[in-house]
């Protein structure tokens, strides 16, 4: 008799950004086989679909009328996601700089996250997911098989931003104060603040290299699949 197939987890990679997230859980999701599912990207693309129809990133009521009448898809790719917006692919727009911008703004608004975490529920509930955020493991899924906050010194985030959005012309000072802005937000706003849930393994991230935080999180999933 075979052994049966593993149980597919559900796994919540959670923090502030700059901290790696992306990166690692895109890494991850492609060793176990599972779906990467970048809750920033759909944030992104509500976002880029507000500046499109010229929304007030401050108007919920339009906020989440829009989201409602739109269709934001994930389709894993190498590297990373495909994103889809009504069935355009947006995957480079949503990264640069006004749409991320924009994106912080957008995920404020407890309506609209209560929109949001209902399609990632919906998503996700089947399991065979790796999903990065800033309120996985509290909101989406709480009940997340492993749960792990990642995090880092700022002043290395704003360097890895720096590194990793490539901006030529942009001052580092700008790219900063934006990063910094942007956690003020996300720690401070009403609705699921970034917090690191009870029950999650707090990785700090600054001195430790890309391989190292993977090897670590392999070792939790590892873990939890022999229980």
């Amino acid at each position: 008799m075979t052994d049966p197939s593993p149980r597919k987890l559900i796994i919540a990679i959670d923090g502030p950004a700059g901290a790696g997230k992306s990166t690692i859980a895109s890494r991850l999701a492609r060793k176990l086989g599972y779906v990467n599912l970048e809750s920033g990207a759909m944030y992104r693309a509500l976002a880029l679909k507000a500046i499109e129809w010229d929304i007030s990133f401050d108007d919920e009521a339009a906020l989440l009328k829009l989201a409602s009448n739109s269709r934001i898809e994930l389709e894993p790719n190498v590297g990373s996601n495909r994103v889809l917006l009504d069935g355009h692919d947006v995957s480079l727009r949503i990264r640069e700089r006004d749409v991320t911008e924009a994106a912080s703004r957008v995920s404020v608004h407890p309506k609209v996250r209560a929109w949001m975490v209902a399609h990632q529920r919906e998503m996700g509930m089947g399991g065979g997911v790796v999903m990065e955020g800033r309120d996985i493991g509290t909101k989406v899924f709480p009940d997340a098989d492993v749960k792990v906050f990642l995090d880092a010194d700022p002043v290395v985030r704003e360097q890895r931003r720096l590194d990793q959005q490539k901006v030529k012309g942009t001052p580092a000072q700008a790219m900063a104060a934006e990063l910094r802005d942007r956690d003020r937000r996300d720690r401070t706003r009403a609705a699921s603040p970034l917090v690191p849930a009870p029950d999650a393994v707090v990785l700090d991230s600054t001195h430790l290299s890309e391989d190292e935080v993977l090897r670590k999180i392999e070792e939790l999933v590892a873990n939890k699949m022999n229980d």
